[in-house]
């Protein structure tokens, strides 16, 4: 594409995240929102006027901005049953896409989006926003420093509680139809943590997981542990359920030192006794404010401006999602399940 030439953004779905991609897309000088769809209009009108996009067309049905001449890229932010059939009808399109986690809720819907990219040839990029979280960034340069070694268990979880309270999304996300399941609908963040310091593919995946208050229709605590091509054991907690303080936990050990979340000790520092601990910004709230949208849309942009492939596309996530939807198989069948799952 021409360097000058601004890229077309369309949103579908204006609702809690999408206010936060607004403000990033906005920020960015290579592109322009220039369509917003939302089932209620009421919300895009609201978005319209809050963000002075006075050249944004609003459509009712998301299929007409996806026909829209002047959208280059659609970013998915709807309700998580969404996802599949509007990444597909953008890909299948020739539009470059921007889909909020889950990318899907089941394997068969993960793999029919992934064929649809594919065949179209567009970007992508799931919305793993913490690859660009300045506290991931540093624990990557702890592990490209050797201050751990190879590492052999990885730990993350994550735990937030009390839905109904503080998540708007709450009456559609804890439904099977629309919200999924515990991992697809939150704990892929932890999944997708584990993963990309890692930095192998998962080979086999045990998982147990209840559902202990009613709050969900499907079941908010699931524990599962993950073997690495490379050996490495990973164990990741997610707990959805309960009165619950949120937290994103990170450990890592390594022959040469250890990580648990921002303290650490490493023998990389030979003068080092006890545990140090770095000032950083933690992970620590599920608010979307709080979320670092502007590395991940910035990111995307400049792939495609760059004709680069995004580092988060459509095939690292079928890889972590992959994790997910075996761990609920494991958890159902009482077995583990080995990976890659089968293609679809």
């Amino acid at each position: 594409m021409a360097s000058d030439q601004k890229i077309g953004i369309g949103i579908i779905g204006i609702g809690w995240v999408a206010g936060e991609h607004i403000k990033a897309w906005k920020n960015n000088q290579h592109c322009e929102i220039v369509a917003l769809s939302s089932h209620s209009r009421e919300n895009a009108v609201a978005a319209q006027q809050q963000f002075g996009l006075t050249g944004a067309r609003i459509y009712p049905d998301w299929a007409d901005l996806i026909r829209d001449e002047r959208v280059g890229l659609v970013d998915v932010c709807s309700m998580n049953h969404l996802h599949v059939p509007q990444g597909v009808a953008a890909a299948e399109a020739r539009k470059h896409v921007l889909i909020e986690k889950p990318a899907a809720n089941d394997l068969a819907g993960l793999r029919r989006l992934e064929k649809a990219i594919d065949r179209a040839g567009v970007k992508s990029l799931v919305g793993f926003e913490l690859h660009w979280s300045p506290y991931f960034e540093s624990v990557h340069t702890m592990i490209d420093n050797g201050f751990f070694g190879p590492l052999y268990y990885a730990e993350c979880d994550y735990f937030s509680g009390n839905w109904e309270k503080w998540y708007p999304g709450y009456p559609w996300v804890k439904t099977k139809e629309k919200g999924g399941s515990a991992l697809p609908a939150a704990g892929c963040h932890a999944v997708d943590a584990i993963r990309q310091f890692v930095a192998s593919d998962a080979t086999e995946v045990f998982a147990y997981a209840g559902n202990f208050t009613g709050t969900m229709e499907w079941e908010p605590t699931i524990l599962t542990a993950i073997r690495f091509a490379n050996g490495t054991i990973g164990k990741v907690g997610c707990v959805l359920e309960g009165n619950l303080k949120y937290q994103f936990n990170l450990r890592l050990h390594g022959p040469k030192g250890t990580l648990v979340n921002d303290r650490f000790l490493t023998n990389y520092l030979p003068g080092q006794t006890g545990w140090a601990e770095f000032p950083t910004i933690l992970p620590d709230t599920p608010d979307v404010t709080h979320h670092p949208f502007q590395g991940e849309l910035d990111h995307l942009i400049d792939c495609m401006r760059e004709n680069r492939t995004p580092i988060v596309d459509i095939k690292g996530a079928v890889k972590a999602h992959a994790i997910a939807f075996a761990a609920e198989q494991s958890s159902r069948e009482g077995r583990p399940v080995k990976l890659p799952l089968p293609p679809g």
